[in-house]
């Protein structure tokens, strides 16, 4: 049996533990709505710069080649960006898209070059041995667009440049407190959706179409880019708040059982002393 010094040391440890985990918990609960709503509010101006890039190409007069971002290429270089977190304690959020990224390197039979966003995927691909083209990291709180022009300038130069034929966008997508889905999109050549005929009617711009879409490309990229960060964000406050909270409950019923187990020790330490006092007694007596 062990001492009953030792299990209160450990009650005290676990229930240290417990506070810690809850003061994360009330932390990621205040961040977490205000993350939510950002990457919310992003879906639907993504949605629509989307269909006014559709509707660009489908009513634009480009002589010539298309825009470099919407050319498509045979893929001999394929590069993703990697979204992941700077910290842990966010459940199975990391450990989840460092797989699904994996998994998808190596089905490829083309050489894949990552972008890292985030400390742990930069970790878990570095030990992996993986060709790492750039690493970010830092960007928390609450980013601006500005905070990812980097990221954003570093795939549309090598794609333009011809070095890179493909680029994923690997990241988190927020769906519920609950649900993070790891997602994988193409992210270049932009790939404008199908309109419905209703949606396909002409409109006038200035200037011409095929200027107002190839200013509006790159700003496309960097958007798409930006709301990736801000889903990741979302997802990371929440899985954080339900691992803590996970953590805090889980500690509280190890806490239960030290202490059952503490009672036991006592009244055996108890018991055992009664035994002793009650022998030495009977042997005073004879």
């Amino acid at each position: 049996m062990v001492s009953t010094r030792v299990l209160r040391r450990r009650i005290r440890s676990v229930e240290n533990t417990a506070k810690i985990c809850k003061a994360m918990e009330m932390i990621a609960t205040a961040k977490m709505k205000r993350a939510q709503d950002q990457a919310k509010a992003g879906r639907p101006y993504a949605e629509k710069i989307g269909e006014v890039i559709s509707h660009l190409v489908f009513h634009s007069r480009i002589g010539g080649e298309a825009h470099p971002l919407l050319q498509a290429r045979e893929t001999e270089k394929i590069a993703i960006i990697h979204f992941t977190t700077d910290r842990g304690l966010c459940g199975g959020l990391n450990a989840n898209l460092n797989h699904l990224v994996a998994g998808f390197i190596a089905e490829q039979g083309v050489s894949v070059m990552l972008i890292t966003v985030g400390r742990k995927g930069r970790a878990f691909m570095r030990r992996a041995g993986q060709n790492i083209r750039a690493e970010f990291s830092g960007i928390e709180g609450r980013p601006t667009l500005l905070e990812t022009l980097p990221i954003s300038r570093v795939v549309i130069d090598d794609y333009c440049s011809g070095e890179i034929d493909l680029i994923y966008l690997a990241y988190p997508r927020f769906v519920s407190t609950m649900l993070q889905r790891p997602t994988m999109e193409v992210l270049l050549p932009v790939e404008p959706v199908d309109l419905p005929q209703a949606q396909r009617g002409e409109y006038i711009y200035e200037p011409e179409a095929s200027t107002v879409l190839n200013e509006l490309l790159p700003r496309f990229v960097e958007m798409r880019v930006y709301h990736a960060l801000l889903e990741l964000i979302a997802s990371e406050q929440s899985a954080r708040m339900v691992a803590m909270r996970n953590a805090s409950d889980s500690a509280h019923e190890v806490v239960e059982d030290l202490t059952l187990t503490l009672n036991k020790a006592r009244q055996q330490t108890i018991t055992s002393e009664i035994c002793d006092i009650c022998g030495g007694a009977e042997a005073l007596a004879r």
